[in-house]
């Protein structure tokens, strides 16, 4: 058959033959946007510099027998295999404090997650006085740390505010000197202080949850109570799996709560976390190999939480 007058002059392709350039795609070795790589290197070289360099170091040291040296000096630092490890994980103080940071994730994480999305659907409500309600969330988590331990630490000792208002109810020995006590009033405390920044994030993810949704729920005849579990917990579930993940992650790596409410990880170490222990032993004891073992672990155990929970909780996204 002849060919018609367009495929001739080749403007339409044959019934035949391939699309000219179809299936072909020129690669950029930069990406599809270089000018955002460009934006991003920064953050991308100070990930590597105070994420990345220090975590592998830290692998590194895990299997030597590394102790700290004046600068300069050349020392022998042999290869020890999993000893560090079986060091760390034989210690009944290093297996306590993993115990102990799985209570404080299991108080704080959910308070953190509750009370955080109910306060930020409060506050997206407020018509009044929104500006001052939203900067009194926020100014525990941005206050000292050593501030408010000193009120908390009023608070909840021996002869306290919360003592004497409980009366015989109150514990004894007081919360911050009791085994059972010292762990949750430390979660509470976190959950409270670190509370205003997880408002936000939730503030800002329901700015993006359609209105047309409410009023539909409305029209449906939902109450509020209907609207909040259909409408707005699923509207927020990528902020909810952020709010996991960065709660989760902050716990893991708690140390000046327990450091400063109850002098170091007291009493007899019911408060003691990986990294306090970490501390000790890296920097007290001069034991920086073990100290990097028990770090190790740490990374590995949140990692692995961290992906159940994005597999969960996060589903395909």
């Amino acid at each position: 058959m002849t060919s018609t007058l367009a495929e001739r002059q080749g403007v339409v392709p044959s019934s035949g033959g391939a699309t000219p350039g179809r299936g072909r795609r020129k690669r950029r070795p930069l990406g599809r946007n270089p000018l955002g790589l460009l934006f991003s290197a920064p953050y991308l070289l100070f990930v590597l510099a105070i994420f990345a360099y220090p975590v592998g170091y830290a692998f590194w040291i895990s299997f030597h027998d590394f102790f700290f040296a004046a600068p300069g000096a050349q020392v022998a630092r042999p290869f020890v295999g999993f000893t560090n490890y079986v060091t760390a994980l034989t210690d009944p103080a290093v297996l306590r404090s993993f115990a102990n940071v799985g209570v404080f994730l299991v108080i704080n994480v959910p308070l953190t997650v509750v009370f955080s999305l109910l306060l930020a659907t409060a506050l997206n409500k407020a018509t009044r006085a929104v500006t001052f309600l939203r900067i009194s969330y926020y100014v525990p988590y941005v206050t000292a740390s050593i501030a408010v331990v000193a009120v908390w630490s009023f608070l909840f000792n021996g002869h306290g505010l919360v003592n004497s208002i409980l009366g015989p109810l109150a514990p004894s020995p007081s919360w911050l000197i009791n085994d059972h006590w010292a762990m949750p009033i430390i979660a509470f405390f976190v959950t409270w202080k670190q509370l205003g920044f997880y408002i936000l994030l939730y503030l800002a993810a329901l700015q993006n949850v359609p209105k047309e949704l409410y009023e539909s729920a409305s029209t449906d005849g939902a109450g509020e109570a209907r609207k909040f579990f259909s409408v707005t917990v699923p509207g927020v579930r990528t902020a909810t799996v952020l709010v996991l993940l960065v709660s989760t992650v902050t716990g893991a790596n708690l140390f000046t709560e327990p450091y400063l409410l109850t002098n170091g990880g007291g009493p007899d170490g019911a408060s003691t976390s990986p990294v306090l222990i970490m501390y000790q032993k890296g920097i007290e004891q001069g034991q920086p190999d073990v100290a990097a073992a028990i770090g190790v672990v740490l990374v590995i155990a949140v990692l692995i939480i961290a992906f159940l929970q994005n597999r969960f909780a996060g589903g395909r996204d």
